[in-house]
């Protein structure tokens, strides 16, 4: 196989590589500003349940957690998984991250000086408007560095896709390395992964810049 027809065959895969990323980045970035807020929740029912989800999803592996919901509804309910690959996939990765996504949130909130919220209700501002006008803006700012470390290993973690046998870039390099006997592939990848991380870190680190008022 020319490395041409290496690389063309394995484009199939970097796509649905950059799919994941981006449908997880959708999903888990407001879905962990939700779970952070709702951590803080006045009901401790509503704490308790988020404090669960989050305990464990950081206390078990991706992998597992793919598995899971792949499988879950098979053996829980006896439903047909035919056609639940992806969503079971994205789900998984969308849910995982929020969970990470949540605890930068909610550090970030924390890190807020009560001084300002008190401010901000001499000033006549209702909840909402000292979240979004007042307090969020900071959070942004302050969270940044932790964020960007987060959306690179998920860049790194899309390969766990294969979990559920689904055909992103590296499960594609590993057929036709076995396949060619070659490294190649591999190296492809390795390229790829390097240059989608560069690009993430390139972008945050602009943003960050950009929100960089304190000079």
């Amino acid at each position: 196989m020319s490395f041409e027809t290496m690389l063309s065959t394995m484009s199939v895969g970097m796509l649905r590589t950059i799919g994941i990323f981006f449908l997880t980045l959708l999903g888990a970035l407001p879905l962990g500003m939700i779970v952070a807020l709702l951590k803080k929740s006045r009901f401790v029912v509503v704490r308790a349940i988020i404090g669960a989800y989050i305990s464990v999803i950081r206390g078990t592996p991706l992998m597992l957690q793919l598995l899971v919901w792949y499988f879950g509804p098979f053996y829980l309910f006896g439903l047909s998984i035919q056609g639940w690959r992806f969503p079971a996939l994205i789900i998984g990765f969308v849910l995982n991250y929020a969970a990470y996504f949540a605890e930068i949130y909610r550090g970030g909130i924390e890190a807020i000086p009560v001084g300002q919220y008190e401010a901000a209700m001499v000033l006549g501002y209702t909840r909402t408007q000292t979240f979004m006008r007042i307090v969020l803006p900071q959070v942004i700012k302050r969270i940044l560095p932790a964020i960007t470390n987060e959306v690179i290993t998920l860049v790194k973690d899309t390969s766990l896709a294969f979990t559920l046998a689904y055909s992103e870039m590296f499960s594609i390099a590993k057929q036709i390395s076995a396949s060619q006997t070659s490294f190649m592939p591999f190296l492809i990848a390795g390229v790829f992964y390097f240059a989608a991380n560069y690009l993430v870190a390139f972008v945050m680190e602009r943003i960050e810049k950009a929100l960089d008022y304190y000079k």
